[in-house]
């Protein structure tokens, strides 16, 4: 039950969790975020740290975050009240609560220029995709890139409004294997491919003379929005897990399961251009540009280039999905437990202020490409605030709320509920006190800094 006497939803068990948290997971930045970085950063290098960072710092929050949602059966406003009304404890949950409200409008607007690739490589438009301009002549033109972001909200509202085990659990438990398999047929293809072996052992073969600082801050930084951490959504899908699921195991799979998707995203992506380019790593360039202007590229120069366009934006429509869901699902559980609302009045609550906001990011590259803030269109500004700002704080007050008002001892309670183990205590005790407070701290300043220019990244 939550505080208005509603009964909590639940997931059917471990699988439905453990798909629907790594659908979470494995969204867009796993896909186009993960190989642009790695390329710059040292390949093999920026490899080894993110993994080493994802088996301590990710798999630290993750086990904070579900525990505490398992803990209070509530989403993350009620689950920080939980232990007292102070006015940071509040300060905690909302800002939790308020991040996948910012990021799912500004996500929508990028699922739909997925839809929008999807459908001209369906057409066999593909060497029209390749042409120069063509991406910037679509999203400024308005009323096509408007649109698109209407159909994927659209989708996204409908699949929440279906319910917890109908709408996210089902539609993870069938989407997360497609991407897989779609992951693993475009991987084969592009490591065959003429020249791309010198991507391969790029991006898998650690390079020690590639190391510096920012391959640590940027691989932090990556591992902490490829795992879902600080955006609510653990806390939320914590508090609909059953007692008799281990909490422990699931992360492990979650972990995997991220990784292994951000490992094949990297072998579909970084072979591929360094076949196209004839191994120069400068090609991957950042964002938007290496998945709507490079790709289609790279595609084009390719044999059976059309048939992969299409299975390749499936993929990633897949992956934004799965990662929209999770954000719409954690806004409209706090609405429903902090409101008192119905899931269908939060859905369609929410649906409007997705329109809204969304709506400014996709016209601001176009009819409202004047309005600037702080010298970012809407989308990049949205993009900086919650990725570079709330969610390191968040992750803050996370660990302070662990460490300084539950205790270690109550986590140590829930996590050895099903089993009476836990296994990685002493990592998690560790990083919860001390190393994850210093990374979140250090991701803001750094993030904050290079916004503003004061450094480069």
């Amino acid at each position: 039950m939550n505080q208005h006497g509603k009964k909590r939803s639940t997931f059917s068990g471990k699988l439905g969790f453990v798909l629907s948290a790594a659908g979470a997971s494995v969204g867009l930045g796993n896909i186009w975020r993960f190989p642009y970085l790695a390329a710059k950063y040292g390949g093999g290098i920026f490899f080894i740290i993110y993994i080493a960072l994802t088996l301590t710092f990710g798999y630290t929050m993750i086990i904070a975050e579900t525990s505490l949602g398992r803990m209070t059966r509530k989403s993350p406003v009620g689950a920080y009240q939980s232990f007292g009304k102070s006015r940071w404890l509040s300060f905690g949950g909302w800002i939790n609560a308020i991040i996948p409200l910012l990021i799912v409008p500004y996500y929508s607007v990028i699922g739909g220029w997925v839809i929008k690739y999807l459908i001209e490589y369906l057409m066999g438009h593909a060497e029209s995709l390749a042409e120069d301009g063509y991406f910037g002549e679509f999203i400024s033109g308005g009323v096509s890139a408007e649109i698109c972001f209407i159909i994927f909200m659209l989708i996204t509202v409908a699949i929440i409004y279906s319910g917890v085990r109908n709408g996210v659990e089902r539609v993870s438990k069938f989407m997360m294997p497609i991407l897989v398999v779609l992951a693993v047929v475009i991987m084969v293809y592009s490591v065959t491919r003429p020249g791309a072996l010198a991507g391969v052992k790029y991006f898998l073969i650690p390079q020690p003379e590639n190391f510096s600082w920012m391959t640590v801050v940027t691989a932090m930084g990556q591992m902490f929005y490829s795992l879902s951490i600080a955006m609510g959504i653990l806390v939320t899908f914590g508090s609909y897990m059953k007692d008799d699921v281990s909490i422990e195991k699931s992360t492990v799979n979650v972990e995997i399961f991220d990784t292994a998707i951000a490992v094949m995203a990297g072998l579909m992506i970084i072979p591929a251009v360094f076949s196209f380019s004839g191994g120069d790593a400068e090609t991957l360039q950042a964002g938007p540009s290496l998945m709507f202007i490079t790709i289609p590229k790279v595609f084009a120069s390719m044999g059976f280039g059309s048939i992969v366009g299409v299975l390749f934006f499936f993929l990633v429509l897949c992956a934004a999905l799965t990662s929209s869901i999770a954000l719409t699902e954690s806004a409209v559980s706090t609405f429903e437990d902090e409101l008192g609302w119905g899931r269908k009045k939060s859905v369609v609550i929410l649906a409007g202020i997705m329109f809204v906001l969304g709506s400014l990011s996709s016209l601001g590259y176009g009819p409202l490409q004047g309005m600037k803030i702080l010298g970012m269109a809407c989308l990049d500004f949205f993009d900086f605030l919650t990725n570079s700002v709330m969610m390191p704080i968040a992750a803050i007050a996370t660990c302070f709320l662990v460490t300084k008002v539950i205790g270690i001892d109550k986590i140590n309670e829930e996590m050895t509920k099903e089993n009476g183990t836990f296994k990685r205590k002493r990592i998690f005790v560790f990083m919860i006190r001390f190393m994850c407070p210093i990374f979140a701290t250090i991701i803001l300043i750094s993030s904050i800094a290079n916004a503003f220019g004061w450094i480069s990244m």
